[in-house]
């Protein structure tokens, strides 16, 4: 009996947040940023990673709330260990630009999450560690091109554009002209505009 009251107790609690939480973005979208904010608020404190990364939002963007990266980031980073992919990007983002170079741990924490984020799917992690790795002081460009390719074929024109780089210089693939033009045509196609000047040189 106990144990069926605790059951009910845990699906009360977790329905009441969903519901704060459905209340906040309805909140949002109407422009009543200042009720969205505390009914996000309600739910992350109950331990709901949507919420939590809604809150986050809400810090980050200065909506119903002050302007506050590093709550922001606080929030991120409890959505971020409940698994909420979205927020393991912004959480890891966040800490590679506001951690020091020296901070190995911190640094590698800030990856860990954004690969987490690529593997679930979100597009902007994939191309944030494309670039990540083409570019870093010890660079992984068969790793970068990876995940380039996947930002890619979700459509991330940017990241089309760095896999033609790739292929234009020979960056973690063999060089192929032809392959780079394939690449810069299709994300000139999608509107890019570096794409578009690379084509023309």
């Amino acid at each position: 009996l106990e144990e069926a009251a605790f059951q009910l107790q845990q699906i009360f609690r977790i329905d009441i947040s969903i519901a704060l939480n459905i209340l906040g973005i309805e909140s949002m979208r109407a422009g009543h940023y200042g009720i969205a904010y505390s009914c996000f608020k309600l739910a992350a404190d109950r331990g709901y990673s949507k919420a939590q990364f809604n809150v986050g939002l809400c810090y980050e963007h200065g909506r119903g709330t002050e302007k506050d990266l590093e709550k922001a980031a606080c929030y991120y980073w409890q959505a971020a260990s409940s698994r909420h992919p979205m927020a393991q990007y912004r959480y890891g983002r966040y800490l590679l630009c506001h951690t020091p170079g020296n901070n190995w741990h911190r640094h590698q924490e800030a990856v860990t999450f954004l690969e987490q984020a690529a593997v679930a799917g979100i597009t902007e992690a994939q191309a944030y560690l494309g670039v990540f790795y083409l570019r870093g002081l010890q660079p992984k460009e068969e790793r970068g091109l990876k995940y380039l390719l996947l930002a890619a074929k979700s459509g991330h024109a940017q990241s089309r554009y760095h896999v033609g780089v790739c292929y234009e210089k020979g960056l973690g693939v063999q060089q192929n002209l032809a392959e780079a033009m394939r690449h810069y045509r299709e994300s000139a196609a999608a509107g890019n505009r570096r794409a578009r000047e690379r084509l023309r040189l």
